[in-house]
């Protein structure tokens, strides 16, 4: 697990976001999410990720995607790495996750 530091200019960083995903849509759904997730694995700074799908348990959202980032230098590359990859392949996430009916809760996480 990485070490936190206490200058938070420096800390970790976590992208996690959470998805309600219908069920006709879940397998097309998770293996874009597999997908970009292989990518953002590459790249410099990512610590982890990976795509949870909920198994148990109430909860409107059933699918989980989960970064963690060594630090906000190393996210600022991955969002202009990613933004240049869908601009490359044509891919338009929120038109995706629309098409499929998906509502997602988006954020960026810091330890606290």
């Amino acid at each position: 697990m990485t070490q936190v530091s206490n200058d938070d200019n420096q800390a970790a960083r976590f992208r996690v976001d959470k998805f309600a995903v219908p069920a006709d849509a879940l397998d097309a759904f998770v293996a874009q999410m597999k997908h970009l997730q292989h990518t953002l694995r590459s790249l410099p700074g990512c610590e982890n990720a990976c795509v949870l799908k909920q198994v148990a348990g109430p909860g409107r959202f059933n699918v989980l995607t989960w970064v963690e980032w060594k630090d906000p230098a190393s996210v600022a590359h991955a969002t202009a790495v990613m933004q240049k990859k869908f601009a490359d392949e044509g891919f338009d996430p929120k038109a995706f996750t629309e098409k499929l009916g998906v509502q997602g809760d988006l954020g960026l996480y810091g330890a606290v």
